[in-house]
């Protein structure tokens, strides 16, 4: 008759080797390092210990050794004549019992079986760690995007409010996925974003809460603009060209101050790229708004006139303990110069930092003032020298 195999006896015990394999497939698959996993198990084994034992202090430890797959747990006591605390405090006979050179005065460790804990407090182990694994991930996730911050990612419609407005996109940077926030406010006026559509985003900010990160997006920052002519012309990202300066009222028009740190290379002219290409490219992203491409100069005088591009400039007066400037214009430019309900001055004004008043050239008054205080330009090149509008 053949024998029955024993049966292996299941043990709440905890394998030494299971474990240290179950934290290396969480650091491989969550990017959690084992340490950080040690020590949350440890303070979970603790907290479920001293659950069922009132008067415990900091006198249990943990211990762990990979090499040999071996998790211990002990309880460390005082050796006394008489026991005032049986959490912290073993009597002489006991210890040597267990330590047979035991003395008074010595501190023991008595190991502690896992299996002794009580269904309330292996309930409390498991709610530390699960806690812990959270927390660990909401920090990954956390730095992962704190990093992309004034960048941009491509992000999927997940859902979106049909009382505020609002849209949660699905953004992912490296191993990491998490859902950010584009508020009504932060949308281009004009767009419409279903579920599914696919959009390029600009990070302005990363929070950390309690419910773990809130990262922040945008669809109207002006950084967004930036970053997609980064993407498109290589001069910019190689640092040939540089953009000094961005004005932007989104869905409508984007003034942009470009400068080459190159005399053989025109700034203008790689943004704009061949059959113009490039500007195109970041036209089409934005869904058709406007952007004035226009050259950079030290020279206010020179900068304010080609900010207020597409319009023809006459003459620039600055006045620089008010930081303002009196442009004059044909009278046929007036309205050009202006533009719809203000529009291209006020983003030439954002652009350069300067306020401008502009004036047509019949209704200008005279040059006052100290020439020391004030400097006018007559400008007799055409307009594309400075500046190039993009429609």
């Amino acid at each position: 008759m053949a024998k029955k195999s024993a049966k292996v006896q299941k043990t709440n015990e905890l394998d030494g080797a299971e474990f240290f394999a179950a934290i290396s497939l969480i650091e491989k698959e969550k990017g959690i390092p084992k340490g950080y996993m040690m020590d949350k198990i440890s303070q979970a084994l603790i907290s479920a210990y001293k659950k069922d034992h009132e008067g415990i202090e900091d006198n249990v430890v943990v211990e762990g050794d990979e090499v040999k797959g071996e998790v211990r747990m002990y309880v460390k006591k005082d050796v006394v004549e008489v026991v005032d605390n049986p959490s912290t405090e073993i009597g002489l006979d006991e210890a040597r019992e267990k330590l047979p050179l035991a003395a008074l005065g010595d501190v023991v460790r008595i190991e502690i079986k896992t299996r002794d804990f009580g269904r309330i407090a292996a309930q409390t182990a498991r709610q530390v760690i699960i806690q812990g694994m959270r927390e660990a991930e909401r920090g990954i996730i956390y730095e992962e995007f704190s990093s992309k911050e004034h960048e941009i990612l491509t992000g999927v419609v997940i859902r979106v409010d049909p009382r505020s407005g609002s849209i949660s996109v699905r953004i992912s940077s490296g191993n990491e996925t998490t859902e950010a926030y584009l508020s009504a406010g932060e949308q281009v006026p004009g767009e419409t974003y279903r579920e599914g559509d696919r959009l390029r985003v600009y990070i302005v900010e990363v929070r950390s809460s309690t419910k773990g990160p809130q990262v922040l997006v945008s669809r109207t920052h002006p950084g967004l603009v930036k970053r997609l002519f980064e993407l498109e012309v290589p001069e910019i990202y190689e640092g040939t060209v540089e953009i000094k300066s961005v004005s932007r009222e989104a869905g409508n028009r984007t003034k942009l101050a470009v400068w080459s740190n190159d005399p053989n290379v025109d700034a203008i002219g790689a943004c704009v790229g061949p059959r113009v290409q490039r500007v195109n490219s970041v036209v089409e992203e934005l869904k058709g708004e406007k952007i004035d491409i226009i050259r950079y100069s030290e020279n206010p005088v020179e900068y304010i006139a080609a900010a207020l591009a597409p319009a023809d400039v006459l003459e620039v007066i600055v006045h620089e303990e008010s930081h303002s400037c009196r442009v004059r214009v044909p009278d046929d430019q007036i309205s050009l110069a202006i533009g719809k309900e203000g529009q291209n001055v006020r983003l030439a004004a954002r652009l350069t930092g300067w306020k401008i008043d502009i004036k047509a050239l019949s209704e200008a008054e005279n040059k006052t003032g100290d020439a020391a205080e004030d400097e006018a330009l007559i400008l007799e090149d055409e307009p594309e020298a400075t500046g190039k509008e993009v429609l």
